[in-house]
């Protein structure tokens, strides 16, 4: 029966937390379990874009536990049990689809997600009873939470461009990247040593947040982007290690010139 193996490890995360259970998993806390939690997200995330199912059903696995666990430490600080994380996912998830609960009409994803960010909104402010930013309604960007910078631009300009702030089209994209690498281009000439808030800081800011931009025009999420470029800079250059080893080399006796014509091998090979 779907659904009773979770039962079964709900049962495994008390044994582990309770009297006679594992000493190291009965010390954890909700802040030594947060970079744990990070993590397995992010293994989840190179599972999936490894192609391999098993693996991604394992990598899940490992993420379901650590919400199963710290539910336990919440239910150890009698705050809430397991149920009740359950219970408010289902109560979020059917009032927020209308469409398929109830009796609004959305025939298209785009009016999913006009009427999703409308019912967040209404969420909020009944949340805050009301007191939302001056105006007395919280802002569309408001309840993007902590995360990696690029996810968090991404997020931000998708939902300035839902209420029609975004640029008409990708040439004009285009034509403001390059006026901000003229931009970083100038604050170079003024001062070449950058440093934490200078000028040069936020241009290179500025030109990461127009390239964020790009691909979300093209419907390119970002963060898996750079992640899939990442894992391709690690193989092409582990490519050049290789060689160097298969010379008898280390970096110490090679120069730029051979190691660039090692990477441009690796690229042929890809």
């Amino acid at each position: 029966m779907k659904g009773e193996r979770f039962l079964e490890l709900v049962a495994l995360v008390d044994r582990l937390r309770g009297p006679g259970g594992c000493p190291w998993d009965r010390e954890q806390t909700f802040d030594t379990l947060k970079p744990m939690m990070l993590e397995e997200a992010y293994e989840v995330l190179d599972a999936l874009d490894s192609g391999n199912r098993q693996e991604f059903s394992s990598e899940l696995g490992d993420l379901l536990f650590q919400v199963v666990f710290l539910s336990r430490v919440a239910e150890d600080e009698g705050s809430f049990q397991i149920d009740e994380v359950a219970q408010r996912i289902i109560t979020k998830m059917i009032r927020r689809h209308p469409h398929v609960f109830g009796t609004v009409s959305a025939s298209t994803a785009d009016q999913v997600l006009e009427n999703w960010e409308s019912i967040k909104r209404t969420e909020r402010l009944e949340k805050e009873g009301g007191n939302g930013t001056s105006s007395g309604a919280p802002s569309i960007l408001e309840g993007i939470a902590a995360m990696p910078a690029l996810l968090t631009a991404s997020k931000l300009t998708t939902k300035a461009a839902r209420v029609g702030f975004d640029w008409p089209n990708i040439e004009e994209i285009f034509a403001k990247l390059h006026e901000e690498v003229d931009e970083l281009k100038e604050a170079l000439l003024e001062a070449p040593a950058a440093s934490e808030g200078s000028r040069i800081e936020q241009e290179v800011g500025d030109l990461l947040f127009v390239a964020v931009n790009i691909a979300r025009f093209l419907r390119i999420d970002p963060e898996t982007a750079l992640r899939k470029t990442n894992q391709k800079f690690v193989s092409r250059f582990q490519h050049i290690e290789h060689r160097l080893r298969e010379a008898g080399k280390d970096f110490s006796q090679t120069n730029l010139e051979e190691m660039e014509r090692f990477w441009q091998e690796a690229k042929k090979e890809a």
